[in-house]
């Protein structure tokens, strides 16, 4: 049971890292140019999850692993406090849904535009 729930929230946490990753990973082409080969990707994945109104296998995961467990939530308040409410907001709809899409391109959009200008002004 407890192997159950630490799963549930490992794949919790790995999913928390990889919106990140997906929302500023941009960022870190500054300093590591081939994650644009993983980060490319990753963002279409998100796009393609938000603006279809899709459910990221993650979550078929964390579930699967709190079913076996037993549980129907999360027990650690941390956990459920803060990580699972960004990760999964309550008032979250298609409409909602989308913008965070449509906003997660132009984020992207804005900071590949400052990651080519300044490859090309050599700085």
């Amino acid at each position: 049971m407890i192997l159950l729930e630490t799963l549930a929230t490992l794949t919790l946490l790995l999913h928390f890292s990889f919106i990140l990753f997906v929302i500023f990973g941009a960022l870190l082409i500054f300093k590591f140019k081939k994650i644009i080969y993983f980060h490319i990707p990753a963002v279409a994945w998100g796009a393609y999850i938000e603006l279809s109104h899709s459910i990221c296998p993650l979550t078929h995961l964390e579930n699967y692993f709190l079913k076996k467990a037993g549980k129907d939530h999360y027990s650690i308040d941390f956990i459920e406090n803060y990580v699972f409410k960004i990760i999964y907001p309550p008032a979250l709809d298609y409409e909602i849904q989308t913008y965070l899409g449509v906003i997660l391109i132009f984020v992207n959009l804005v900071i590949y535009y400052y990651i080519v200008k300044k490859s090309r002004t050599g700085g």
